[in-house]
C-alpha cells in the first residue's frame, strides 16, 4: 500500500485552503461595503428569512450558537441585525434586519454578485455550480 503524504491526500487541508482562497475573493469585494463574508451569509439569510430564533438561525448556518452569537454582535452593535420576543413564545429571541441592515444587504449583494463573477470566471460557471451542488450535498441533513 501507497503511504499518503498529508499534503495531497489531506481533505480537510484541501478544503479549507480552497476555502481562504475564495474567501479572499469574496472579502476583497464585500469590504468595500464594510462586512465580512461570514455578516453576508447572515445577513442573507436573515433577508430571505426574517424573524429567525437563534437555534434555527444556528442551523441553517451550520454553526454552534456561541460562534453565532459572536458573529451577530458587531452586526447588532451597527444596527443592521434587531432582536426581538419570538410572537409565538416570548421567551425565545427571533433574528431579523433592520431597515439599515436591508439597505447594507441590498448594498452588498452587488458586491456580491462582482465576487461570484470573479469566481466563476477564474473556475468556470459549470465547475463552480457542480462544486456548489457537491458541497451543499455535503452538509445537507
Amino acid at each position: 500500500m501507497k503511504k499518503s503524504t498529508f499534503r495531497d491526500d489531506c481533505n480537510c487541508f484541501a478544503l479549507r485552503q480552497a476555502a481562504r482562497y475564495v474567501t479572499q475573493i469574496y472579502e476583497r469585494h464585500l469590504g468595500q461595503i464594510g462586512v465580512t463574508a461570514a455578516q453576508f451569509t447572515i445577513l442573507a439569510k436573515l433577508a430571505r428569512k426574517p424573524g429567525l430564533p437563534m437555534t434555527e438561525l444556528a442551523d441553517a448556518m451550520v454553526m454552534d450558537r456561541t460562534t453565532l452569537v459572536r458573529a451577530l454582535k458587531p452586526l447588532q452593535r451597527d444596527g443592521l441585525v434587531v432582536t426581538e420576543p419570538s410572537k409565538e413564545n416570548g421567551r425565545t429571541n427571533v433574528f431579523s434586519l433592520s431597515p439599515a441592515g436591508r439597505d447594507i444587504f441590498a448594498r452588498a449583494a452587488d458586491a456580491w454578485q462582482s465576487a461570484q463573477e470573479e469566481f466563476e470566471s477564474q473556475f468556470g460557471r459549470t465547475r463552480a455550480k457542480a462544486l456548489r451542488a457537491e458541497l451543499f450535498e455535503l452538509t445537507s441533513s
